[in-house]
C-alpha cells in the first residue's frame, strides 16, 4: 500500500523521527498509524492511570506552600 499526497510538514517530521530513530520511514509511519489509531506498537497495554487513580493523601504542609504561590505581590 501507498499514500499519497503527503503535506511536507509531515513528510519531514516523518523523516527526522526515522533518521534520529535509525528506522525506515515506512516503519516510523506504520507506529505513528498505531498509536493515532490507539493501537499498541507490540501489543503492550496502554497506561490509563487507573492505578492511582483515587490514591490522593492530604498534606496541610503541601496545601499551605500552594496557597502562598496564589496570593498576588502587591511590590512586583
Amino acid at each position: 500500500m501507498q499514500i499519497q499526497n503527503i503535506p511536507r510538514k509531515i513528510d519531514e517530521a516523518l523523516r527526522a523521527r526515522a533518521q534520529a530513530q535509525g528506522k525506515t520511514v515506512d516503519q516510523v509511519a506504520l507506529e505513528a498509524i498505531e498509536t493515532g489509531l490507539g493501537l499498541s506498537v507490540g501489543g503492550g497495554k496502554q497506561r490509563d492511570l487507573s492505578d492511582i487513580a483515587g490514591t490522593w493523601v492530604e498534606d496541610p504542609i503541601f496545601d499551605e506552600v500552594r496557597r502562598s504561590h496564589e496570593t498576588i505581590d502587591p511590590d512586583p
